[in-house]
C-alpha cells in the first residue's frame, strides 16, 4: 500500500469515526459477534498458516492463538455493556447541586502493530479490545508472518468494512507510513528497539501508545522448590513456541546446593515432552526465519552445553538446548534471547538475586519457584517487572480478569478484558451543573463572607 493509500485510509477511517456510528454498545457487540464466527469458521487456514510460518501444532495454536481471541472476545461481549457506562462519582459539597460522572469514550482512530511470534493472538486481542471500546483501527501485522497475515486480511476483510477495520500488510516501508500518519492511539507490541522508533514518531502528534515489548525475564529457582515440577512447568514454558514467547523464562537463577538436581529434571523433562529426536518432533516448532537462527546459533557456547545444541538449517528448528556455567558476562545474557536457549546461573543468597535483578533493564515477567512464602513475597515486593507467576510460567497472561503489560524498558501500558477496555478508552470527567441554584462566593467582587464560605467548602 502506497503512502497515498495509507493516508486516505486514516482520513476515511476519520471521517467514519466522527459519525458517530462505532458508539452504539449494540453495534461493538454485533462487530465482535461477527469476527468471532469468522474465526471459528476460519479455523483451520488460521492453523495452516501458524504451521507454515512456525510450525506450531494445531493445538499449540489454539491453546495460545485461536482460543485466547476467542476467549477474549466472549469475555468482552458479556461485560461490555457494564464496561461503557457512566459510572457516577462523588461530588463534593462545594458543587451542590450536581452530578459528577466518568464517561467511557473511544480514542477514535487507532493503529495496532503486531509481531511475527504470536502473529494471530497478537493482532486481534488488543484489536478486539479497540473494538469494544468503540474505535475504529488500522491493523499492521508482522511481514515475518506472511501466511498469518494473509488469513487475518481475508477474516478482517470479510467482517468489516476499511472505513471501520482495515489490515495493512507489507513491511518497513509501510510501517514508516503508517507511523507518520496522525493517530489517536498507537498499540504496538514488538521489540524495543522499534518501540522507540514508535514513541518518537508519536511524539510528533503527541499521541498516546501502549508499547508491549520484552527483556530478559528471570526465573528464579530456591532451594525449597518442588524441583520436579519447577523443571515440568519451566521447560513448557522456556520451549513453547521454540523459546519465541516474550514472556519465556529467558535465562534460570538457581540456587547452587539445587542445581545439579535442576539440570537433571530439566533434561528428563525435555525427553518426555520432546522426545529423545526434538528435531523431529512434528509438534515442536521452528524458529522464523534464517536470520534468527543464525542468531540463537550464535549464542550457544558448547563449551558450557549440557543438553541439546543441535539445528536442522534445512526446517530452521534448534533443540531445547541447556547451558551451564553461565554468567552475567557470557553472550547469551547480554540479549534477550528469543529462542530455545536455556542458561543457568546459580545464587546462594535471594537479597544478591533481587539486587542483581533490579540492576538491570525491568523485564517483562518474572517467575519464582519456591516453597517459602515470605520469600515469594520480597521478590515480587522489591522487584521491578511487568507480571508473572509464583511455581509456574507464562500463565498470568492467559487471563481476562488481569491486565497484561510492561514496566520500564519492557513497556508501558497494559491490556486484556477491561484493563483492555480502558487502554482504548478515554474517561471524561463531567460535572452536570443544576441551573435553580447559583451560589455567589466564586463570583467577584469577593468579599470577607464569601471567603469564610469558600474556606469551610474547602477545607
Amino acid at each position: 500500500m502506497t503512502e497515498q493509500e495509507i493516508k486516505a485510509l486514516v482520513a476515511k477511517q476519520r471521517t467514519y469515526f466522527q459519525t458517530g456510528a462505532t458508539l452504539p454498545v449494540r453495534t461493538r457487540i454485533q462487530a465482535l459477534r461477527r469476527l468471532y464466527t469468522a474465526i471459528r469458521e476460519n479455523e483451520k487456514e488460521i492453523h495452516d498458516a501458524l504451521r507454515n510460518d512456525l510450525g506450531k501444532s494445531n493445538f499449540e495454536s489454539y491453546m495460545c492463538e485461536t482460543g485466547l481471541v476467542l476467549e477474549e472476545i466472549s469475555y468482552m461481549v458479556k461485560h461490555i455493556q457494564r464496561f461503557s457506562r457512566e459510572k457516577r462519582v462523588h461530588t463534593p459539597l462545594a458543587q451542590f447541586h450536581s452530578r459528577s460522572y466518568q464517561k467511557p469514550s473511544p480514542y477514535g482512530v487507532v493503529l495496532i502493530m503486531s509481531p511475527w511470534n504470536y502473529p494471530f493472538m497478537l493482532t486481534l486481542s488488543p484489536l478486539v479490545d479497540a473494538l469494544a471500546a468503540g474505535n475504529t483501527a488500522v491493523v499492521k501485522p508482522s511481514a515475518y508472518s506472511p501466511h498469518t497475515s494473509d488469513v487475518i486480511l481475508h477474516i478482517l476483510s470479510q467482517c468489516f468494512d476499511p472505513q471501520y477495520v482495515a489490515v495493512v500488510t507489507g513491511g518497513r516501508a509501510e510501517n514508516t507510513c503508517l507511523l507518520r500518519e496522525h493517530f489517536d492511539y498507537i498499540f504496538f507490541t514488538g521489540s524495543q528497539a522499534v518501540g522507540k522508533e514508535v514513541m518518537r514518531n508519536a511524539a510528533e502528534h503527541l499521541t498516546p501508545v501502549t508499547l508491549e515489548l520484552g527483556g530478559k525475564s528471570p526465573c528464579i529457582v530456591d532451594q525449597t522448590a518442588n524441583i520436579p515440577l519447577a523443571a515440568k512447568r519451566i521447560v513448557f514454558g522456556k520451549y513453547l513456541n521454540c523459546g519465541q514467547t516474550c514472556v519465556a523464562p529467558d535465562y534460570i537463577y538457581c540456587h547452587r546446593s539445587v542445581k545439579d538436581q535442576l539440570i537433571k529434571e530439566v533434561q528428563k523433562q525435555i525427553q518426555k515432552q520432546y522426545g529423545s529426536q526434538p528435531l523431529d518432533n512434528p509438534d515442536y516448532g521452528k524458529i522464523i526465519n534464517e536470520k534468527h537462527f543464525d542468531r540463537i546459533l550464535g549464542l550457544i557456547d558448547k563449551a558450557k552445553l549440557v543438553q541439546g545444541g543441535r539445528s536442522d538449517r534445512e526446517t530452521l528448528r534448534i533443540e531445547p538446548t541447556v547451558l551451564d556455567h553461565v554468567t552475567f558476562s557470557d553472550a547469551v545474557m547480554q540479549e534477550e534471547i528469543f529462542g530455545p536457549i536455556m542458561p543457568i546461573l546459580v545464587f546462594d543468597n535471594l537479597d544478591d538475586v533481587i539486587r542483581t535483578i533490579n540492576g538491570m533493564p525491568h523485564p517483562l515477567a518474572l517467575y519464582f519457584f519456591t516453597s517459602d512464602k515470605q520469600a515469594a513475597k520480597k521478590v515480587t515486593s522489591r522487584c521491578g517487572f511487568g507480571g508473572g507467576c509464583i511455581n509456574d510460567t507464562i500463565i498470568h497472561l492467559a487471563t481476562a480478569e488481569m491486565g497484561f503489560g510492561g514496566f520500564g524498558e519492557s513497556g508501558m501500558g497494559a491490556y486484556h478484558g477491561k484493563i483492555g477496555f480502558d487502554t482504548f478508552s478515554h474517561y471524561k470527567s463531567i460535572v452536570d451543573k443544576k441551573t435553580w441554584l447559583d451560589l455567589p462566593m466564586r463570583y467577584q467582587p469577593y468579599q470577607k463572607l464569601h471567603e469564610k464560605m469558600v474556606r469551610f467548602f474547602l477545607k
